[in-house]
């Protein structure tokens, strides 16, 4: 009998140990795979020719006090969500979660100057995470593959390979063909996840480039560890909303009408600005695209794509949660975001009854359960 789910959070990470998993790398590039480190001030990092050395940070700041954020020292094996499948599960249990959608942060990989050595390194990750870990609780833990961004080859061949491991989905952090923009090519990828039955999801981003890439928003008094603390305070969409028109202008909708992608952490609550706002501005423009840059014309409306196409993730959000029926409540998803600081772990049912509060039950149940289990087909 299938497992009676209640609460999955459609959003949670898995950031584990290098050592986890290197073992399956092939022999010629074991010795090249990223390691953990250890910095200075007893924080741990994973370290990887090509690329900086990564601090953990805040992937590892779960259930750590918000005004003592600063002054924590994550290592792997004092952190929650790094340990075991057991602990993890241990861990759904004291939040009263039934189970997870984990996203991985393996981009670190692409240091690797060698397209063989990247694509082997990302498929040890996936066999990693198919023969071993989801294995150890298959109806609990759920992470997505990972497609590597080297060529629509390598991104059939993984997704392929993820399919027929029994993984419920896969990651894009870029287009499959590895470019910023959707290319005819890579429909063989559309195609081959539909004839796998296999579901595709992306983490706030896919493809096209934040103006953070080319440096930070402001000019802080000192360097923080990574990334930028006003674009942290200040996101909701990520890149997916462009991501989305980006297929739809390719018409890859109009060839696939079955295909739906599930953007997740974009939140929810600019949705019912957006979808009107879309439509407004196509209307207003597209003559001048279609003569200055060729963009023929779409045959609905953006919005129409976004409604039927998209899934979306979202944390807490009263906002978003309170105008659900811009979009549907059929087409968002909770998640918890363990085990990152956003998370509210292991107090997500707090979190829960407040943004739910006066909202029917069988839309709560959508949102948190029943949507993840229609997307990432979790009942059969």
């Amino acid at each position: 009998m299938a497992k009676q789910y209640k609460i999955i959070s459609g959003d949670s990470h898995l950031d584990l140990p290098p050592d986890r998993w290197t073992h399956r790398v092939a022999a010629k590039w074991r010795d090249r795979a990223p390691r953990r480190v250890k910095l200075p001030n007893g924080e741990e990092a994973i370290a990887m020719e090509g690329r900086p050395i990564a601090p953990i940070g805040l992937t590892r700041s779960v259930g750590v006090p918000h005004d003592q954020l600063h002054l924590q020292v994550p290592t792997f094996d004092n952190s929650a969500g790094t340990g075991q499948p057991a602990q993890r599960v241990r861990e759904q249990d004291q939040d009263g979660i039934d189970a997870e959608i984990m996203f991985s942060r393996i981009n670190i990989i692409r240091g690797i100057k060698e397209d063989d050595g990247y694509v082997a390194l990302n498929h040890a990750y996936n066999e990693y995470l198919a023969e071993e870990y989801s294995k150890a609780a298959p109806d609990r833990l759920f992470p997505m593959g990972i497609i590597p961004s080297t060529g629509i080859d390598d991104a059939v061949k993984e997704l392929e390979y993820c399919a027929k491991a029994g993984l419920k989905g896969v990651q894009l952090d870029m287009f499959p063909n590895g470019k910023q923009y959707p290319v005819p090519a890579d429909d063989r990828f559309w195609a081959a996840a539909l004839d796998h039955n296999i579901a595709i999801a992306s983490h706030t981003r896919a493809g096209t480039t934040r103006f953070s890439d080319k440096g930070p928003f402001f000019q802080y008094p000192k360097a923080g560890y990574k990334g930028d603390p006003i674009e942290q305070i200040f996101r909701f969409c990520g890149d997916a909303a462009f991501a989305v028109l980006q297929l739809a202008f390719a018409g890859v909708y109009e060839r696939f009408p079955k295909l739906q992608l599930y953007w997740a952490e974009t939140q929810i609550g600019w949705l019912p600005y957006a979808l009107w706002q879309v439509d407004d501005h196509y209307e207003r423009y597209r003559h001048l695209a279609k003569g200055m840059f060729g963009l023929d014309f779409l045959k609905r409306k953006p919005s129409e794509y976004i409604r039927e196409h998209s899934l979306w993730g979202f944390l807490y959000d009263k906002v978003g949660v309170s105008t659900r029926q811009a979009i549907g409540s059929d087409k968002v998803i909770w998640g918890s975001d363990f085990a990152h600081a956003a998370s509210d772990w292991p107090n997500s049912k707090n979190t829960i009854a407040d943004s739910f509060a006066g909202v029917p039950e069988h839309e709560c149940y959508a949102m948190l359960a029943g949507n993840v289990i229609k997307f990432f087909h979790l009942d059969g």
